[in-house]
């Protein structure tokens, strides 16, 4: 008799676990759908907590600052930008926290001291009750297209200086 109890009860849990795991399948499926969709239009992407620290990040974010996702765990977020760039970093971190979503292009450092130039879009994240948890780091590595530009300008600025100097060679 305590056999068919026992197996009544295991069954109504069965029943029970499935429905939940029915309902909990596509909110995985949306978050995962989600994450895949946030790396494809992000190269990298981090999650900080609300201490500053960071919690989670992607292999792509870990490899544009030269260091394995798992030495960054715990760091704080704003050291990936040289000690004159703290500020701006405040700064950014204030402004996202007022509007929610806050972007910047800056000078960064890797994790092997080396520059990097990063477009950052900051991410507020808030919980059920409205209450800030952290928040998303979005980085892409601009680093190359930084230098093209300023090659592109010295290469404009040499030939403005040429005709200025033909100038006032022939005004004299």
């Amino acid at each position: 008799m305590l056999w068919l109890y026992l197996l009544g009860l295991l069954t109504v849990l069965i029943i029970v676990l499935r429905r939940v795991l029915r309902r909990q399948a596509p909110l995985n499926d949306e978050l995962y759908s989600k994450r895949v969709a946030i790396e494809h239009v992000q190269s990298g992407v981090a999650w900080i907590r609300a201490d500053g620290t960071f919690g989670s990040v992607n292999r792509s974010f870990a490899e544009t600052v030269r260091c394995s996702p798992e030495n960054l765990a715990g760091q704080e977020w704003y050291k990936m930008f040289p000690p004159e760039e703290h500020h701006r970093a405040g700064e950014a971190y204030r402004q996202m926290l007022l509007s929610g979503v806050h972007c910047f292009d800056g000078p960064g450092r890797r994790m092997d001291g080396s520059p990097v130039w990063l477009n950052v879009k900051l991410v507020a994240a808030y919980d059920r009750k409205a209450r800030l948890v952290g928040h998303h780091c979005l980085i892409e590595d601009k680093t190359r297209e930084r230098e093209l530009e300023q090659r592109i300008l010295l290469m404009s600025a040499a030939p403005e200086a040429e005709r200025r100097r033909a100038g006032s060679a022939v005004s004299a």
